[in-house]
């Protein structure tokens, strides 16, 4: 490791990788901080490997003998926490003297939700818009674990996401549920069976098509010792792998809905196979939220109990 720093001026290179290093000493190593940054541990590793080398100096020791940090390494970090900090206190200061809501408000959710009568994200955008019609919107659709960690490293301001588990860093605001079940292809030897000559052990024969990401649907596919035998990160994907026949897979119901009414999609045994999905939509605790993003979240919030 070198002696002299190599760092002349901070970029958002470094911001970032000073986020994955404090959530690492916040979460007490490694493997502890990939649930909370949603990244693998090799991916963590090469983060901190490359902070250390932008800075000139090792920051920590981590291995099988556990994770502690150096002389150099503590005070890095006391000084990450002063930026951060003051960073926090900055974005507060400027949004306390904005009087116009304006900037840019970005949301980000998990794939399909027009077709759910649940959502009420286009009412809490209309309202949004009223108040505040200076903001500039933008709308992302990612995988579950794309959205929590864009909100968690500031990507995104608002995330909607199915509940699957917490994180100490988000605050979440429960918003609507959809059901979802195991469905199969009309092409699929499962399709033509009635419930009763389907047993667990012939589901748990069929090939599945699931999440690679902990999500609601891998809990779900533990839980029923599901065979995962294609991934896909988003459920377009998983309609069409389930529509060739070959598969089965959990959709909810309004977006299988179009499928099963054309006689090409069926459920298998929804009495048994079946969950309710709850989304939330999540902020970061921390920096305090902008106004616009705190408007819109009452928005979000209000749509939602009406």
């Amino acid at each position: 490791m070198a002696k002299k720093a190599l760092l002349r001026r901070l970029s958002d290179v470094d911001f970032r990788l000073l986020r994955v290093f404090r959530a690492v000493v916040a979460c007490g190593g490694v493997s502890a901080a990939e649930l909370e940054l949603n990244i693998s541990r090799s991916t963590i590793s090469r983060h901190l490997t490359d902070l250390e080398f932008r800075l000139g100096s090792r920051l920590c020791h981590r291995g099988p003998a556990g994770f502690s940090l150096t002389e150099e390494g503590e005070r890095i970090h006391a000084a990450a926490l002063q930026l951060f900090s003051a960073i926090h206190v900055f974005q507060a200061e400027v949004d306390e003297t904005n009087k116009d809501l304006a900037g840019h408000l970005s949301i980000s959710f998990f794939d399909k939700n027009a077709t759910n009568p649940s959502v009420k994200l286009p009412d809490a955008i209309r309202a949004f818009e009223r108040i505040a019609p200076k903001v500039k919107i933008e709308v992302y659709v990612e995988p579950i674990n794309i959205v929590e960690t864009g909100v968690l490293n500031g990507r995104y301001q608002v995330g909607i996401v199915p509940m699957h588990k917490t994180s100490d860093n988000l605050d979440y605001h429960n918003l609507y549920s959809e059901a979802m079940y195991l469905y199969c292809g009309k092409h699929h030897p499962l399709f033509l069976k009635s419930d009763s000559d389907i047993s667990r052990q012939d589901m748990q024969k069929q090939k599945y098509a699931g999440f690679p990401f902990h999500s609601p649907n891998m809990m779900a596919s533990h839980d029923w010792k599901l065979k995962r035998r294609a991934i896909v990160n988003n459920e377009e994907a998983l309609a069409t792998l389930i529509l060739s026949g070959c598969y089965i897979g959990f959709l909810p119901d309004h977006v299988a809905k179009r499928f099963v009414d054309a006689g090409d999609m069926c459920a298998l045994r929804p009495d048994v196979y079946n969950y309710p999905s709850d989304h939330s939509a999540i902020v970061r605790k921390t920096p305090k939220m902008p106004k616009r993003v705190e408007k819109f979240i009452g928005c979000l919030r209000t749509a939602h109990e009406q």
